[in-house]
């Protein structure tokens, strides 16, 4: 049976932007609700060694981190919530949300913590291989391929980036690029070609990532290519792919009402967490192009839940549990 739930703060994911934010609004009182939504941990969930998060000196379990923090935000007070919101109300007080089980939720103020998803090309091989040769992170994952050839497929700003960055750690680094041309900023495209260990193939689609099963476990071998122009099919061997054809923020609940830019990541008023809308606060990949690092994110709900903090102050506090 569906029923209404009032909180203070809602905070939507349950990544680490949303566990942090979780945490610090617990320990200041506002027993916050995080609606885990349908990834709960986020893309750490399908990451296996992470190795840049501060305070673990081995490599841990992308997992793993998550369950910890859910279990430090609940350990302190916030209660997390299995649903997946279908649709909010941000044009009334309290802001409304509707669960996919029904339930609604009522909040005087919201973190949008949802996070954004990296765009595959859904070829054979890469869901598979994903944690075993195949990546959409080169900081994140780049230091696993040192001394080792890797490929990036894409053609933007952040394809050469990634390509640039692996270029310091790979011994070769090949870029894919279905088109004759790069979109990247010439600046970028300039140091590229510049260095001596990158390669570029033109007008060239990657059809399947190749596994070795020779192991304990699968692991990428190669990459199965065809020329768009010729039709002409090799197979290009590495270690690693990396994809970096962009990232979709998961934004469409609130297009039209909360201000975004034209990729649809929500725009923050700069040095804070404030979305256009008084009360409403997005913290991590859901309004970060640009870093998109678990740290990052963890740093942003810090932020959000300290900015929900003071705005809440300012409102008539309300019986929740009596509302």
């Amino acid at each position: 049976m569906s029923q209404t739930r009032r909180t203070r703060l809602l905070i939507l994911g349950a990544g680490p932007a949303g566990y942090t934010a979780a945490i610090y609004a617990a320990r200041a009182g506002l027993k916050p609700m995080v609606v885990a939504g349908l990834q709960p941990g986020g893309q750490l969930t399908i990451t296996t060694e992470v190795e840049n998060f501060p305070g673990f000196a081995e490599p841990i379990q992308g997992p793993w981190l998550m369950d910890q923090m859910q279990a430090q935000a609940t350990h302190v007070g916030a209660e997390v919530v299995q649903d997946v919101i279908t649709s909010v109300d941000l044009g009334r007080r309290p802001f409304l949300a509707t669960g996919d089980s029904g339930d609604v939720y009522e909040a005087e103020s919201l973190v949008i913590a949802t996070g954004a998803q990296a765009r595959w090309l859904n070829i054979p091989g890469e869901k598979e291989l994903s944690g075993f040769g195949v990546s959409a992170c080169a900081t994140c994952d780049g230091f696993f391929y040192r001394g080792k050839d890797v490929a990036v497929v894409g053609g933007g700003n952040s394809a050469t980036e990634e390509a640039l960055y692996l270029s310091n750690l790979a011994r070769h680094v090949t870029l894919i690029h279905r088109r004759d041309s790069l979109r990247s900023e010439k600046i970028l495209q300039h140091r590229l070609f510049e260095r001596p260990n990158v390669s570029v193939i033109w007008d060239t689609a990657v059809e399947q990532v190749l596994a070795d099963d020779s192991g304990r476990v699968p692991v990428a071998r190669g990459l199965a290519l065809r020329n768009l122009k010729t039709g002409a099919r090799t197979e290009l061997p590495v270690h690693g792919l990396f994809v970096a054809i962009g990232h979709d923020p998961a934004t469409a609940l609130f297009r039209g009402q909360i201000a975004m830019d034209e990729d649809g990541y929500i725009r923050t008023t700069p040095g804070t967490t404030q979305t256009s809308l008084p009360g409403v606060f997005a913290a991590g990949d859901v309004q970060d192009k640009v870093f998109r690092q678990a740290v990052t994110a963890a740093g942003t709900g810090c932020m959000a839940a300290l900015e929900a903090e003071k705005f809440l102050a300012h409102l008539p506090a309300v019986d929740v549990a009596a509302a």
